[in-house]
């Protein structure tokens, strides 16, 4: 793999902490609301980068359906009793106010991927233009009825090993669920590319508004436009001189303590993962669409060991061939009944 002569070059400090002069304006490169069939668009360097494809509501796909009280009944005599591991995705916590990639209401968007993040000074300061304004709707989001009744069903009727979870908003732990297994991190957490060093986004947004007083004065107006875009992804006008620094310690490249698109889950975070459903008897999956990898492995695993998987959730998923029993609907309304049955 290539650079050209005229890319930033990473072990610059002044480079990747954006506190250079200005950066060419890209314009609408930077818009992340992919239209339909629009061809992708270019690096701003020769570096080959990895680009996904826009996100949104499966084409075709029917949402809204709703499984029957019958249906959400056998199910839970499947996962009541045994041990049972919780995989869960964004489909979780859309009533918190923050919205996923795959659902009915999703709006198309191509997410940064880590190469991008990592491989270019101005898709760093895309990103950290854009999740300063994505932090004020982050930041604020609470528990839903769906994280409350989820740790409400444990012990009794579901014995739970672990709740492994691919959102990195921290909802389940303020819910009550114990142990939760992060699998893509935490987004209130930052760290360091080469000390490794963990800090707090909270003191990370501070300095960003420090940095970027014009941007600071409109925060307000900006978070209210980006309220339905997933964190790192609200809409800017432009990002070209944005300012972010670098790491206290080291001067090296700060980045969320999330797994970006295009990069792996920390290995032993992944390990934890897999002990959980090791020890337990059955899977169930919330609000995920099992697109990627990631989740879907567990679906799987649990299929080739040859124990029953549970798909709550509107809209289809990647791993609904694997599922012992599909259960169709809003998270909180099937949970519901689980309690009531409790």
């Amino acid at each position: 793999m290539s650079t050209s002569s005229t890319s930033p070059d990473p072990r610059s400090a002044s480079s990747r902490a954006g506190l250079a002069g200005p950066a060419a304006d890209v314009g609408r490169w930077f818009s992340t609301a992919a239209r339909a069939g629009a061809p992708a668009a270019a690096t701003p360097s020769a570096r080959s980068i990895l680009r996904m494809p826009a996100w949104g509501p499966v084409p075709g796909a029917e949402y809204g359906h709703l499984s029957s009280e019958a249906e959400s009944a056998a199910a839970l005599e499947l996962l009541r009793g045994p041990p049972v591991t919780v995989l869960t995705g964004a489909g979780m916590s859309t009533d918190s106010g923050l919205p996923d990639y795959r659902g009915r209401d999703a709006v198309p968007r191509a997410p940064m991927t880590y190469q991008e993040f990592m491989g270019s000074d101005l898709s760093r300061r895309r990103y950290w233009a854009r999740s300063t304004v994505g932090w004020e709707q982050f930041r604020t989001a609470r528990p839903n009825a769906a994280h409350h009744l989820l740790a409400q069903l444990a012990p009794e009727p579901l014995d739970v090993t672990a709740v492994i979870t691919q959102n990195v908003d921290g909802l389940h732990q303020e819910a009550g669920s114990d142990p939760v297994i992060d699998l893509h991190g935490r987004l209130d957490r930052v760290r360091c590319q080469s000390c490794d060093a963990l800090s707090s986004r909270a003191g990370l947004h501070a300095r960003l508004l420090q940095l970027n007083p014009e941007l600071a004065a409109r925060l307000p107006d900006l978070a209210r436009d980006a309220a339905r875009a997933p964190d790192g992804d609200a809409e800017v006008d432009r990002t070209s001189t944005f300012r972010y620094p670098p790491c206290p310690l080291c001067g090296g490249i700060l980045k969320p303590d999330v797994v970006f698109f295009g990069e792996s889950a920390r290995r032993e975070v992944v390990a934890d993962a897999f002990a959980a459903l090791e020890v337990s008897q059955a899977l169930l999956v919330l609000g995920s669409s099992l697109t990627v990898q990631s989740g879907l492995r567990f679906v799987r695993a649990a299929r080739k060991a040859d124990k029953p998987v549970v798909i709550l959730g509107d809209g289809p998923t990647r791993g609904d061939e694997h599922a012992t029993a599909r259960l169709h609907g809003r998270l909180d309304v099937l949970l519901r009944r689980w309690a009531g049955e409790a």
